[in-house]
């Protein structure tokens, strides 16, 4: 008898998890997909193209809402975790669930959920969404290529449209944007790689990814999201990862996060510039307790703005990046911290005039602090958010998303633009630790 799988996940992890351990396995048969996290990606099917042979008609994906109802309907035997970003009683508390209904509770090990490669390595991961993985991917991207490396960075997935199109994604232009139809969230990763004229790759197909990027790279970077650990292994590998001490003692208690840590060779501890001394110590000390033999690098992620003087005195929006004031739970940003540095009268709350499926955000997240997640996981959630940053009454937008939102939606306002990247402080640096892949 074929064991009934039933995978938990978010458009990301859990297709990579079907694709390297349960498609064309005739051991389980796999019923269906959950969904969370991501809004409009439940509803839709893993098409027959990417599901392989054992499944013509494709495998539905169905809202995480429903799960004991599909436990119990589908009769599951094995309910298998496939997403990051969440803290531990969250995590248990779908085991439990899953358990009393009398299925079985997967979370699988670093071993089966990688591909290995035959190139150097090096994985760029976190304890926590928004902790500053991408912003320390780009200046060691342009150090590895400053040694003459050929480097190609492979992003983790946001596969929210067409997958069957997805299913390898190459950007060395921003041209490519617009033929892969990214998402906001989307163009904020991979943008920022094409501007410095870096390679990277994302998609579905994270074995197929892999053939295609090996063929043009001496090393292959991994660019990792939420807290999500690596779908790379390799015999030459450096473990990085990044940690915020906003978020102290976050590191401990969020999947996969705890994971990331656990497995780092190199520890970056990330806004200093911007972070209390108590919660410094307090990362300090679990980083010691957790893994004592990593090396530590210190850093912080000092804000630049285009037009300054636009900010001094004004009513200010500000705009940060989506998934790290959401689920991240990241109470400010550096929006925030640009706009009080220069001098801002006053922060305008979006709530009051936010729309659609903008307003869902903060009726889903009370939690976001004065500011607007740049969410835009499609149309109607770009047009949405382009009304709600027009129907705001201020002087300024203070725009600290990634890309110059500026491209993607008409705003009626001054916008000052803000950028950041993870600068180290004194040594070890990230020179001290990639020395052996140059």
């Amino acid at each position: 008898m074929k064991r009934r799988v039933l995978i938990m996940g978010a458009a990301g992890r859990d297709f990579h998890n079907f694709n390297i351990n349960f498609r064309d396995n005739d051991e389980y048969e796999v019923v269906a997909f959950t969904a969370t996290q991501i809004p409009n990606i439940d509803g839709k099917k893993y098409p027959p193209s990417l599901a392989g042979k054992l499944y013509p008609e494709g495998i539905p994906i169905l809202s995480e809402d429903d799960l004991e109802e599909l436990i119990t309907g589908l009769k599951v035997d094995v309910a298998v975790f496939s997403y990051s970003d969440i803290d531990y009683d969250y995590v248990m508390n779908k085991a439990a669930i899953v358990n009393a209904l009398g299925a079985d509770f997967w979370l699988l090990g670093n071993t089966n959920a990688t591909i290995k490669t035959e190139k150097p390595l090096i994985t760029i991961c976190g304890v926590r969404t928004g902790a500053g993985k991408s912003e320390a991917s780009r200046p060691i991207v342009r150090l590895l290529k400053s040694k003459g490396v050929k480097v190609v960075t492979i992003r983790h997935p946001m596969p929210y449209g067409d997958l069957a199109k997805q299913k390898v994604q190459r950007y060395a232009s921003l041209e490519d944007l617009k033929k892969h139809d990214c998402t906001i969230e989307e163009m904020e990763e991979y943008e920022p790689h094409i501007e410095m004229g870096s390679i990277i790759y994302a998609g579905v197909d994270y074995e197929a990814i892999l053939k295609e990027a090996e063929q043009e790279a001496d090393v292959i970077i991994w660019d990792g999201g939420n807290n999500d650990t690596s779908f790379y292994r390799s015999d030459k590998q450096l473990n990085i990862v990044l940690t915020d001490p906003r978020r102290a003692g976050h590191e401990l208690r969020y999947y996969s996060g705890e994971t990331n840590l656990l497995m780092a060779d190199v520890v970056v501890v990330n806004r200093l510039d911007t972070s209390d001394l108590c919660d410094i110590l307090e990362l300090r000390d679990n980083i010691r307790d957790r893994n004592p033999k990593a090396t530590v690098i210190d850093a912080v992620m000092p804000v630049k703005v285009d037009k300054p003087e636009i900010i001094a005195g004004k009513k200010v929006l500000v705009i940060e990046d989506g998934p790290t004031h959401t689920h991240g739970e990241m109470e400010y940003g550096e929006g925030i911290i640009a706009a009080t540095k220069y001098g801002a009268s006053e922060l305008v709350d979006p709530r009051d005039t936010a729309v659609g499926l903008i307003a869902e955000t903060f009726e889903i997240y009370p939690d976001i602090g004065t500011l607007l997640p740049a969410m835009g996981y499609g149309a109607q959630q770009k047009a949405d958010l382009e009304k709600t940053i027009n129907n705001t009454e201020c002087d300024v937008v203070v725009s600290a998303t990634p890309i110059d939102i500026t491209r993607i939606i008409k705003i009626n306002k001054p916008v000052a633009r803000v950028t950041f990247e993870v600068e180290e402080i004194g040594r070890p640096n990230f020179e001290d630790v990639l020395k052996d892949f140059f």
